[in-house]
């Protein structure tokens, strides 16, 4: 995850106590600011590497820090809030690709978990925040991920995988529809065209490629239920509530 450039992160290796044997030992050692280069030891590990859109590409970490948490939110129902320990990265790279007032060459990253990092993949990794981001903004907003009243998991599996399949038929007509593009938009390469744009042409395609279905039914209305048959109410599901 991205944390703010002025964190504060402290040392889980607590300096022995002063003043005596008395009075509660530190919890919290050495203060680990990201704004403040004073604070900050010799990296634990360091990686350069180079990249096209970025240029040259520093990375550095430091393991065994941990912030302080507070008794707030998740951690308000602890009497002492635990020592979360992960590690700190720093990313500065040479260039970005389209630099604006607000910009800055520094990301500040945090990671936490099993292991050590593999400082090459956490970044590249982060970057990629921006397409999944947005790649469930459009099944939801446009696609209808989350349209239907869905009651039972096994119909939202069903949904989800016909949602995963229209998306897939995007992806794979950008060379075969017309970038149909909005006046303030600017021209794509073909195989570089965003579902958005190929599902405005995708209409003409269909059209064109024709489909696997049979051919239409009659007009007519079916027989419809038998006679005496009576449907109960519909099962009702518990909403399922993210503080439980």
């Amino acid at each position: 995850m991205r944390v703010r450039s002025d964190r504060v992160y402290y040392d889980d290796k607590t300096p022995p106590r002063r003043g005596g044997p008395n009075g509660r030992p530190r919890r919290h050692g050495d203060k680990f600011a990201c704004a403040n280069v004073d604070t900050q030891r010799v990296p634990d590990i360091q990686l350069q590497s180079q990249d096209s859109r970025y240029g040259t590409v520093r990375v550095s970490s430091w393991s065994g820090l941990h912030p302080r948490l507070t008794n707030r939110g998740h951690w308000q129902d602890y009497r002492d809030p635990p020592i979360v320990s992960g590690t700190v990265i720093r990313v500065d790279v040479e260039r970005l690709p389209k630099p604006t007032s607000r910009s800055t060459k520094t990301l500040w990253l945090w990671w936490s978990g099993e292991g050590e990092p593999d400082l090459d993949l956490v970044w590249r990794a982060y970057l990629r925040r921006f397409d999944i981001e947005h790649t469930y903004r459009f099944v939801k907003n446009t696609l209808g991920w989350t349209t239907p009243g869905i009651c039972t998991p096994e119909q939202a599996d069903r949904w989800t995988w016909l949602v995963v399949a229209a998306y897939a038929q995007l992806r794979l007509a950008r060379g075969l529809v017309d970038d149909l593009r909005l006046p303030w938009e600017r021209p794509l390469d073909p195989e570089k065209l965003t579902p958005s744009r190929v599902r405005r042409g995708f209409r003409r395609l269909g059209a064109s490629i024709g489909t696997p279905a049979q051919p239409p039914k009659s007009y007519r209305p079916g027989p419809g239920r038998p006679k005496d048959t009576k449907s109960g109410p519909r099962t009702r599901y518990p909403a399922i509530k993210k503080a439980a």
